[in-house]
C-alpha cells in the first residue's frame, strides 16, 4: 500500500501557483513525476502524492526542482486567476478517475508526437548528412578530373615538344649527312678533272668538233656539260627481301632419304580407312553423334585404359573397330588391353591384324609397329612360346635398334630358350 503524503505548502500569484513537496528522505528523479494540464502525480515508492488541479496549467512550461529533500513545482497558470483552492473540491471519484485517463492519454499522444517530430528530424538531418556527403564527394570528384585534365594537358604538351625536337634533330642529321657527302663527292670531282685533262689528246678535229657542239648549243651550254653528266653519282640499290619455300613434307625425313611411293601409299590408306565408315550396324541407330566417330571411341577408349578399366576400354574399342576396321591403332590399342586381362591369344590376333594394317614400312608407323611387335612377342613369351616371342622382339630391335629395353628383354628370352634346350 502506497504511502500518501498529505503534508505540502503552496501560495500563488495571478500568473502562477509555487507549490513545495517534503521528500521525507526519499531520493526523486524527472522520471517519479507526471504532470498534465489538470494534473499532478508524484510517485516515489513508498510515497504517493496526487492532486487534481483547480484550473488548467501549462505543463509545457512549468518547471519541477529537486533539492534540499524537497520538490518546488513552478506551476503557471492558463488564465490569470486567483485559485480558492489547490485542488479541485468535491469531485466525485468518477470524476477524478475521468480527468486522471485524460491525463495519461494526452500525455501518450503527446510522447508520441515527440517521438514521431524526433524521427522526423533524425530523417531530415540524415538526409542533410547525405547530400553534405554527395556534394563533398562531387567536389572530390571534380578536384580529380581536373587534376587529371591538367596532367594530360602537361603531357600532351611534353609529347608535342618531344616530337618537335626529334623533327629538328633529323633536320639537322640530314643536313648534316648532305653537307659530308659533299665533301665526299668534291674531292672525286676534282680528281676525275685533272684524270680527264691529262688523257685529253688537243689536235684540230677535235677542237672543231668541240667548237662545233659549242656553237649549237644555247644558253649555259659549255663543253663540260658532258663529263658533269657522267660525274652524277648513281642511286644506291634497294634493299629487297627474298623469300625462299621449301616444298612441304609430311615425314620428318629428307626427300633424298624417303621412299615417296610407300609413303604416299600409306598415307593413302589411313586417309582413305578414316573415311570408311560401317553404316550398315543396327546400333548406330541408337548412338549420339560423337559415338559414331571411331576417333572419339578410341579416345574414349584410351582414357579408360589410363584409369585401369580395360574391360570397358576394349568394349569402346570393340564399337570403334565395328565403325571402322581399318585403323591399325584400334587394333593395338585393344592388343594391350587384352594383355592387362589375360586373353594373350586375342591379344596375339591383334597385334597380327595392326601389323597387317601398318604398311607399307614408313618413318610414321614405326613406333606403331615397334608396339605390335613387341605385345605379340609378350604375348608368346607368356604361353611361353619363347622362339616366335623372341622373333617379335628381334624385329622390334631391328626397326629400333637404340632402344635398350626391347635389347634387355630380348636378352633374357634368349636365355629362356637357352635354359629350356639344355634342360630337355
Amino acid at each position: 500500500m502506497p504511502v500518501w503524503l498529505q503534508e505540502h505548502s503552496w501560495r500563488q500569484s495571478l500568473t502562477a501557483v509555487y507549490l513545495s513537496l517534503p521528500l521525507r528522505g526519499a531520493r526523486a528523479t524527472a522520471a517519479n513525476i507526471f504532470c498534465s494540464e489538470q494534473y499532478l502525480k508524484v510517485s516515489i515508492p513508498p510515497f504517493l502524492f496526487e492532486a487534481v488541479l483547480y484550473a488548467p496549467i501549462d505543463d509545457t512550461n512549468s518547471t519541477a526542482k529537486i533539492g534540499n529533500g524537497n520538490i518546488f513545482f513552478t506551476l503557471y497558470k492558463k488564465e490569470p486567476a486567483m485559485w480558492d483552492s489547490l485542488t479541485l473540491a468535491n469531485a466525485d471519484k468518477e470524476k477524478l478517475q475521468h480527468l486522471r485517463e485524460n491525463a495519461v492519454l494526452k500525455a501518450q499522444e503527446k510522447a508520441k508526437e515527440e517521438t514521431e517530430a524526433k524521427k522526423i528530424t533524425k530523417q531530415e538531418n540524415k538526409k542533410y548528412a547525405l547530400e553534405a556527403t554527395m556534394k563533398l564527394e562531387e567536389a572530390e570528384r571534380k578536384r580529380i578530373e581536373d587534376l587529371k585534365e591538367k596532367e594530360r594537358q602537361k603531357v600532351t604538351k611534353e609529347l608535342e615538344l618531344w616530337k618537335n625536337q626529334q623533327k629538328d634533330g633529323d633536320k639537322y642529321k640530314s643536313i648534316q649527312t648532305k653537307e659530308e657527302l659533299h665533301q665526299e663527292i668534291e674531292p672525286l670531282k676534282e680528281r676525275k678533272k685533272e684524270k680527264m685533262n691529262k688523257t685529253r689528246i688537243p689536235n684540230e678535229a677535235s677542237s672543231k668538233t668541240r667548237l662545233k657542239s659549242t656553237r649549237g648549243c644555247h644558253g649555259s651550254c659549255s663543253i663540260f656539260s658532258q663529263d658533269l653528266k657522267e660525274e652524277q653519282l648513281p642511286a644506291p640499290r634497294a634493299a629487297a627481301t627474298i623469300k625462299v619455300n621449301f616444298t612441304p613434307r609430311v615425314f620428318p625425313t629428307a626427300l633424298r632419304e624417303s621412299r615417296v611411293a610407300e609413303e604416299e601409299e600409306w598415307l593413302h590408306k589411313q586417309a582413305e580407312a578414316r573415311r570408311i565408315i560401317n553404316s550398315d550396324l543396327s546400333e548406330l541407330k541408337d548412338l549420339k553423334e560423337e559415338e559414331k566417330n571411331p576417333d572419339w571411341l578410341k579416345e574414349k577408349g584410351n582414357k579408360m585404359f589410363a584409369m585401369g578399366d580395360y574391360l570397358g576400354a576394349v568394349n569402346a574399342y570393340n564399337l570403334a573397330v565395328r565403325l571402322n576396321n581399318k585403323l591399325p591403332l584400334l587394333y593395338l590399342n585393344r592388343a594391350a588391353c587384352h594383355l592387362k586381362l589375360r586373353n594373350l591369344h586375342k591379344a596375339i590376333e591383334d597385334s597380327s591384324k595392326a601389323l597387317e594394317l601398318l604398311t607399307p614400312p614408313v618413318p610414321d608407323n614405326e613406333n606403331a609397329r615397334v608396339k605390335a611387335h613387341v605385345r605379340r612377342g609378350t604375348a608368346f613369351c607368356q604361353l611361353e612360346l619363347y622362339t616366335e616371342g623372341l622373333q617379335d622382339y628381334e624385329a622390334a630391335l631391328k626397326i629400333d635398334p637404340k632402344n635398350k629395353i626391347i635389347e634387355k628383354d630380348a636378352e633374357k628370352i634368349r636365355q629362356l630358350i637357352q635354359g629350356t634346350m639344355q634342360s630337355s
